[in-house]
């Protein structure tokens, strides 16, 4: 299936949606924990397949790169999210009837509607839900196998690759991320989501904190991310708008096919990058590592996430931060974004979805003038990048799936020159001519690591590290080799130094949007880590556990089941260069 008319098009718009959740499954429920799955399932997952159904019937795709992160792919298809989840959207039902019943008491019909709405919205999403048999990964697998999308890979649990202290544990995130699509998909990921698109070149690096405990370097030279990713079979990553700026340090291209940078990209005999075209990261080792990476739009993404500035923020959508509790439906519209919510008012579902139209054809507009702009770029047509967290789409913003719907038909046109297209299509049509080096950075706050190393979360980086360390020393020393309870407990022990591992914790700890849940989730985790640890150290002398380390490595591993093709050797010297 494809969007693209039979015209060759002046340029391409690619959408990429970040879908990730923290391992939530048997850590909580509400308010933070498992309903954070549900409501990203029922309010974002389900509707972007509705999406996909709707357009696929008018014989169109939404041809986007859609990240499903392994550690959410494992949630969704885990038996306690398949049975939690109904019973999740039976209460939102029952509550939004109960909304409806107060609502006529009090004499207000039009609120008793949108409670009326709010019915039909959870028993449609319980109806989808049965009728994918309750698997949505199969339901985006579906879209996958026709063209419709592109699924792409992420770091195992979303690890912080530019600050995490070993390659083994880079590498093993980045393995594991591709033996799960594999698990879950039947092939191998062509993309992947660097996790808070950071990246790191090669190069001296030291730990930014001392680790507690022995064992640490205090400068060692380390490879760059793309690296990593070129062992593992990966061609194409996503970088923000800034590692691509002025202030970026560039190289000039190496003559690939006989091409070169065209003059408007050299300025002052240097040569500078275009957001709209893919570059190989540059690398030391150039002849055999040739990952490309695609850049972040600046014109265009403003539009699309800014409660202010955006789309987002027109008056008559959905509101996010009202809601009517104890059953958390929400009844009002934007209003304006900086309103007190007393001052909020009635949202109307019609108005707002046709508003989605409006805001479409803007968007299609936009995004074709700033093509135009930039015309052919070195021998290709010009690709403009538009990556988004997917729960933007239906969960902050409600009436963002319909909205990408909506954009997907406006390019269908004939008479729009601008074509939907996935970055491995992209990259099958037009391969990059050249290397651009990229300094480090992410797409936090100031384009840095501060969100996640600040002077709230350094402790826990203080803790990831002499994890890391333990984990590579005993998958090197390889003593568990040969017997099935030493194998079941460093197996495990790997599991929660990637759980351990989740960025997640930081974001939420500086963000103070989940302080105390994400405290309490790392504490657990190292915790557990460290009993795990210490059974492996007696393990090592006896060659047995104790009853009591026995029943705790059952429980452990009962509550976090995850990734059941990991392996040690992930993070052994042994598995550099080989692809999972």
């Amino acid at each position: 299936m494809n969007s693209a008319q039979n015209t060759p098009a002046a340029g391409y718009v690619t959408f990429t949606l970040h879908s990730h959740l923290p391992y939530v499954v048997h850590h909580g429920t509400w308010p933070h924990g498992l309903d954070w799955l549900h409501e990203a399932a029922a309010e974002t997952y389900l509707p972007l397949l509705r999406v996909m159904e709707s357009l696929e019937q008018r014989g169109l795709a939404l041809k986007a790169n859609v990240n499903l992160s392994p550690i959410l792919l494992e949630q969704l298809a885990h038996p306690t999210f398949k049975e939690e989840f109904l019973k999740y959207v039976q209460q939102k039902i029952d509550s939004a009837r109960e909304d409806q019943q107060d609502f006529w008491r009090r004499g207000e019909s039009h609120f008793a509607e949108v409670a009326e709405f709010w019915m039909r919205f959870y028993e449609n999403a319980g109806h989808h839900f049965d009728s994918l048999g309750r698997d949505i990964v199969g339901g985006f697998r579906r879209f996958y196998d026709s063209g419709a999308i592109e699924i792409i890979t992420c770091g195992a649990t979303h690890g912080y690759f530019a600050l995490l202290g070993t390659d083994a544990s880079i590498r093993a995130q980045v393995r594991m991320g591709v033996a799960t699509h594999k698990r879950f998909f039947g092939r191998a990921p062509r993309g992947i989501w660097l996790p808070e698109c950071a990246y790191r070149p090669a190069g001296e690096w030291s730990f930014p904190v001392t680790p507690t405990g022995d064992g640490a370097r205090s400068h060692f030279e380390r490879p760059g991310v793309e690296e990593i990713l070129a062992e593992n079979g990966i061609e194409y990553f996503y970088v923000d708008t800034h590692l691509v700026e002025s202030n970026a340090v560039f190289t000039p291209y190496e003559m690939l096919w006989g091409d070169v940078p065209i003059a408007s990209e050299i300025e002052g005999g240097v040569a500078r990058g275009s957001f709209y075209k893919p570059y190989f990261a540059d690398t030391p080792n150039r002849r055999e590592t040739r990952v490309s990476f695609f850049t972040r739009d600046p014109r265009t993404g403003v539009q699309v996430w800014s409660g202010e500035q955006g789309y987002p923020g027109e008056a008559v959508y959905l509101d996010f931060h009202k809601k009517r509790w104890p059953g958390g439906h929400r009844y009002w519209q934007v209003t304006s974004p900086k309103i007190d919510l007393g001052n909020k008012t009635a949202y109307f579902p019609e108005i707002a979805q046709e508003s989605t139209r409006a805001h479409a054809r803007h968007f299609a507009s936009i995004t074709s003038a700033v093509l135009r702009e930039h015309g052919q770029n070195n021998g290709g047509p010009p690709i403009l990048t538009a990556p988004f967290d997917a729960e933007l789409f239906g969960h902050w913003w409600f009436e963002g799936p319909q909205w990408l719907f909506n954009v997907a038909q406006e390019y269908s046109k004939p008479s729009s020159a601008v074509q939907l297209i996935t970055c491995g299509e992209y990259l099958e049509r037009n391969r990059p001519t050249g290397f651009l080096a990229l300094p480090e950075g992410s797409w936090g706050r100031n384009g840095t690591h501060e969100v996640w190393l600040n002077h709230d979360t350094e402790w826990t980086w203080k803790r990831i590290y002499p994890a890391e360390l333990a984990v590579q020393q005993i998958a090197e020393d390889g003593l568990w080799r040969g017997n099935e309870t030493g194998t079941r407990l460093v197996k495990q022990l790997c599991r929660e130094l990637m759980l351990l591992e989740s960025s997640d914790w930081q974001f939420l700890i500086t963000t103070k949007s989940a302080r105390d849940y994400a405290e309490k989730r790392f504490h657990t985790h190292l915790e557990q880590f460290q009993s795990l640890l210490n059974s492996w150290r007696r393990y090592e002398n006896t060659k047995k556990l104790s009853p009591e380390a026995e029943q705790e490595l059952a429980y452990i591993e009962a509550r976090d089941s995850v990734f059941p093709e990991i392996q040690p050797e992930m993070w052994t010297r042994e598995s550099a260069g080989q692809a999972a």
